[in-house]
């Protein structure tokens, strides 16, 4: 298991990254990307049985992952960089003509550790579910994990496969909520009123934890909670990660203002002043 401090260390780096590579691009979307950073970084450096050196595309004798809130690509990326799926220095790249670093994950472009193209929003999940019925076919011992978006949980086609997940006891599922409460248009509630998320998965047939998303201590606690729960009980599981837009950066905190806007020079010297360098800048 990995110290707590490591994953800080970690975290701060990829917020960093995160915040350069929208930059350089002047494209991105830095808000969901750091509220999602510190859950997605514990997964990869401590949950995910996949080292970067095994990865295959189909995912055979491995743990899966998913985005498919496919527009949160800086924190991905900088993650499977970090992480050694590929070369750091490949960042500066992010959303150029020819990177293999798009703006939503691509299959065609043969990244390691993209699985499927994702950023329609709403279909992740029930690609997810596809990966883990194939695991349970084959008799492999792997669990699949997606993030979606609370925004993206408007779609009906989240709830759709919800209950197929329910119905089929997919019990090697774990599904992951950015909870930022915050979209392009507004705060969601506002925008749809997605209602009492943690009584709703319940009522689909879910088991459900919440946690706060921006505490590693919480975090690795649902991660090993909702493993044993799917395990005893065939069940799928839906982590709900309590998280504040924008996370990290004092001026883009808690609006959606940055959901899918690069901050300007100025801007990014201001942010990057507020996160620590801990494995080098790319």
């Amino acid at each position: 298991m990995r110290q707590i401090q490591d994953l800080k260390n970690i975290a701060s780096q990829v917020r960093r990254d995160i915040i350069k590579m929208v930059t350089l691009a002047q494209s991105g979307h830095p808000g969901g990307s750091l509220s999602s950073t510190d859950f997605v970084t514990a997964l990869f450096f401590n949950d995910l049985n996949c080292a970067a050196k095994n990865w295959r595309k189909d995912g055979k004798g491995n743990d899966m992952f998913f985005l498919s809130a496919g527009h949160m690509t800086p924190m991905y990326y900088s993650i499977l960089a970090r992480a050694g799926y590929f070369p750091v220095k490949e960042l500066a790249s992010f959303r150029k003509l020819g990177s293999r670093l798009q703006g939503h994950p691509s299959t065609e472009v043969n990244l390691p550790g993209v699985h499927c193209a994702s950023g329609s929003l709403g279909q992740g999940l029930s690609v997810a579910i596809g990966a883990a019925l194939a695991k349970k076919a084959n008799g492999e011992d792997n669990f699949v994990y997606v993030l979606v978006g609370d925004g993206e949980s408007e779609e009906g086609q989240i709830w759709e496969a919800a209950m197929f997940a329910a119905h089929n006891k997919v019990g090697n599922l774990i599904a992951i909520t950015d909870w930022n409460r915050q979209q392009i248009d507004g705060n969601v509630d506002d925008v749809a009123g997605l209602g009492d998320l943690k009584t709703k998965w319940k009522a689909f047939g879910w088991e459900v934890i919440v946690a706060d998303g921006h505490d590693f201590t919480s975090i690795l606690d649902a991660y090993s909670k909702a493993r044993k729960f799917a395990r005893e009980n065939s069940s799928p599981v839906m982590i709900l990660m309590e998280t504040c837009m924008g996370k990290g950066v004092d001026f883009m905190e808690g609006t959606c203002e940055w959901h899918g806007k690069a901050p300007k020079p100025d801007q990014a010297e201001k942010a990057l002043a507020q996160l620590e360098e801990t494995l080098g800048d790319f």
